[in-house]
């Protein structure tokens, strides 16, 4: 068995924490999501962590991350060290770490501090009724507009990976989670308005989106609406089509 492994010097005090978190993680029964991957609340010494255990990969993979490509939790973490260098919330970055056996890759966790939110994304987006719905949307958008001028393209920017929190001017803000699949380039306005996409809109939605983005981008309206519907349209058919093809086997 041997390991590798990444401590943010501001958790320096943790390190055991890290180096002994598959025990930690096996011993705690506070699971906050569990799909693909794992998510659980795990405090330790009065910190309360959110640790991510990534699915052991299948045995090509376990070949490819020990010696050719970055694992989720190694870019999970240095993905949300490069967002705080630029000033885009997303949980502190504590520190991940990789775990190998007969030089194949195996267990991975990255680690974040748990943050307070009031929900994710996905609730103003649903709920018509909602308090500030509208101003929450607005200044969603020009969060994600701002992610776009760093040249930041979250590639699984669905709405269960966008945070809404109050921040300290009692402001509504927004924090990224899911952030290990996230690349760092220019952001023309169709690739921009495509990372809105997976956020599923109802034509409503779509419309104050757009509209929005139009506005802070200083491009034409009509234009920006017809991107995005267009967008849109195409996920949603993909999707479709993906469902169908399931439903024949």
């Amino acid at each position: 068995m041997s390991i590798k492994y990444q401590l943010n010097k501001n958790y320096e005090n943790i390190k055991d924490f890290l180096l002994n978190i598959k025990d930690y993680f096996k011993n705690n029964s506070n699971t906050i999501h569990k799909a693909r991957n794992e998510l659980k609340v795990v405090e330790y010494k009065g910190l309360e962590t959110v640790v991510k255990a990534f699915k052991v990969p299948n045995i090509v993979n376990q070949v490819v991350y020990a010696y050719f490509r970055d694992s989720k939790a190694k870019k999970s973490y240095q993905n949300a060290i490069k967002l705080k260098e630029l000033n885009i919330n997303t949980p502190n970055p504590i520190g991940y770490i990789e775990f190998y056996r007969n030089f194949l890759f195996k267990e991975s966790f990255f680690i974040s501090e748990k943050v307070d939110y009031l929900f994710t994304i996905r609730e103003p987006l649903r709920n018509v009724d909602l308090k500030d719905r509208e101003e929450i949307i607005k200044k969603f958008v020009a969060f994600t507009y701002n992610l776009h001028k760093n040249c930041v393209y979250h590639k699984d920017y669905s709405a269960g990976n966008i945070l809404v929190f109050k921040n300290e001017k009692n402001e509504y803000d927004f924090s990224l989670v899911d952030i290990n699949r996230m690349e760092f380039k220019p952001i023309n306005l169709e690739l921009g308005l495509d990372n809105f996409a997976k956020l599923w809109l109802d034509s409503d939605n779509l419309q104050i989106i757009a509209k929005e983005y139009s506005l802070l981008a200083n491009v034409d309206e009509n234009n920006a609406i017809s991107i995005l519907k267009s967008c849109d349209k195409k996920l949603k058919d993909f999707v479709e089509m993906k469902r169908k093809i399931r439903g024949r086997k």
